[in-house]
């Protein structure tokens, strides 16, 4: 029986963080966690942690711990990960259309409203 495999990827990047996190990694590289918290407006720590854990878990995030005091963790987006980008990127500029379109039509209704 043929199912739709998408499934499997919105499971990964369905959220209202992650991907979030993702672009925040992408356009950094590597960012450590207060780094990232600040990047990201709203997103609590245990939400922060929570998100990243699964992403990690995936494979598309990878967590490097440097052994001091304090301790210092960082995070970057795996070679794994980056094949996601084209994904995102996609994502993206349908977004862009997509709101451009809803704009455009808000714009008509209120010309015919008047």
């Amino acid at each position: 029986m043929d199912t739709c495999k998408a499934e499997t990827a919105l499971d990964i990047l369905v959220g209202k963080w992650k991907h979030k996190i993702l672009f925040q990694l992408t356009k950094h590289e590597v960012l450590r966690f207060n780094e990232l918290k600040r990047a990201i407006p709203g997103i609590t720590q245990k939400m922060l942690t929570v998100q990243l854990r699964e992403l990690e878990a995936e494979g598309i995030v990878g967590r490097k711990v440097y052994s001091q005091i304090p301790p210092k963790v960082e995070y970057s987006i795996t070679e794994y990960g980056k094949t996601l980008q084209p994904i995102l990127e996609a994502m993206h500029d349908w977004s862009e259309k997509h709101i451009e379109r809803m704009n455009a039509q808000y714009v008509e209704a209120q010309v015919q409203q008047s």
